[in-house]
């Protein structure tokens, strides 16, 4: 009888247990919990065999949430931009990066780097730096109202918003503010596009 009385106590302590664990795991919030993590991730997106666009981070981690599904870059992402003639032309730089996707079918896709972000239009040799940057992929557009300052052959410019299409080829700041240009420059200079230059590069 007493042993009968004891396997029962056990048997119900396991019991209690497994629920008290039951119920800890029911109280999990999915939308803080990864459901997939890829390390070194690489991705290509593409248009009829033509490269749009490519994408590197050292990792990705991908939430479910009720309204949208979020993708984090904790330790920073690379966007590199390519123009109609497959020629890479723009190149994107931050510390973190997100990439919002809502499920309702017309929600707006947003990007967003955060973090010593970095445009740069190799064609134009111009270079914005600011920290916050969205790129809107439906409106095909790059914008932020954060301090931006922008280095090119024409001289330098700073200011708070700027808005640009996607490859940064007309970027224009909202807000300038002490910005210089250069009065005078060498047309001789051969400027020579050393990513996307194939043959021997000039003699000085």
């Amino acid at each position: 009888m007493i042993l009968m009385l004891a396997i029962t106590a056990v048997i119900a302590s396991i019991v209690i247990s497994c629920g008290a664990k039951l119920r800890e795991a029911d109280a999990l919030d999915l939308s803080k919990t990864p459901v997939q993590t890829v390390e070194n991730m690489f991705a290509v997106e593409t248009d009829n065999g033509k490269i749009l666009n490519r994408m590197e981070a050292v990792q990705m981690e991908r939430y479910n949430t009720d309204t949208s599904e979020l993708e984090l870059f904790p330790l920073g992402l690379q966007v590199y931009g390519y123009g109609e003639d497959g020629v890479l032309e723009t190149v994107i730089l931050s510390d973190q990066a997100r990439h919002e996707r809502p499920r309702r079918r017309y929600g707006t896709e947003v990007w967003m780097a955060v973090g010593n972000v970095v445009v740069h239009n190799i064609t134009k040799q111009q270079t914005m730096e600011t920290d916050t940057l969205f790129w809107d992929q439906t409106a095909k557009e790059i914008y932020t109202d954060s301090y931006v300052k922008m280095y090119s052959p024409d001289g330098f410019m700073q200011g708070y918003g700027m808005r640009s299409d996607d490859h940064a080829r007309n970027a224009i700041l909202l807000r300038p503010f002490n910005s210089y240009g250069y009065a005078e420059q060498d047309s001789t200079v051969v400027f020579v596009d050393s990513v996307n230059f194939i043959g021997p590069f000039l003699k000085k």
